[in-house]
């Protein structure tokens, strides 16, 4: 199956409609914390924001919550349903747009961003299929790529993953970051045993 990635969310999608669920987060705490993490590394007020794997929309709203406004937010998710939830939620300035970005990388284009965020979408997916979406990533955005991940590099205490989600390889990721741009930040320190980590690209330097 080509867009084997989405089956994990499918099946959310049955099983949970548009509940958090769907999301295939733990809990809503520790996805705020994965965007707390992304507005730290990443100042967003006044960019164009585009969210590839958006799902519900949720990144949209805690930067509202946060009061960092967007100029414009633009949000891709390969599940139609949860695209509906979205854009029922009327968000100020945003935009859902139903589509494959792993399948079609010139969805990344949408709407001209400036910061391009991808958040847990990768863990589902092969090593070939995860730089593949970030090389598209990178050459879509204009100023910044901010992207998450499970990291393979935990510590003995870290607990075993299972389906769907997968353990990404954090050095062969941060090796392509870097051979992209020197402007290069990363974290794996915000939950216990190093689970999972961030990588911010810039293409020019923060003013």
């Amino acid at each position: 199956m080509r867009d084997e990635y989405l089956k994990p969310y499918r099946k959310a999608a049955q099983q949970c409609g548009s509940d958090f669920g769907v999301t295939l987060w733990a809990n809503e705490k520790t996805q705020r914390l994965r965007f707390q993490v992304f507005t730290e590394m990443c100042y967003m007020a006044g960019k164009r924001v585009l969210d590839a794997g958006c799902s519900r929309g949720d990144l949209a709203a805690y930067l509202i919550e946060r009061e960092l406004h967007y100029a414009h937010y633009t949000g891709i998710d390969g599940i139609e349903d949860v695209i509906q939830f979205a854009q029922n939620r009327k968000l100020g300035n945003t935009t859902f747009i139903a589509g494959d970005f792993v399948a079609d990388g010139s969805l990344f284009k949408q709407n001209d961003p400036q910061v391009i965020t991808i958040s847990g979408t990768l863990n589902t997916m092969s090593d070939k299929e995860a730089l593949r979406v970030l090389d598209a990533a990178w050459n879509a955005t204009s100023q910044t790529l901010l992207f998450n991940f499970l990291s393979d590099r935990v510590s003995k205490d870290a607990p075993k993953q299972g389906w769907p989600a997968r353990r990404l390889p954090a050095l062969k990721l941060l090796d392509w970051a870097l051979s992209e741009t020197p402007l290069v930040s990363y974290r794996q320190d915000y939950f216990p045993n190093g689970h999972d980590a961030t990588i911010m690209m810039a293409k020019q330097q923060p003013q």
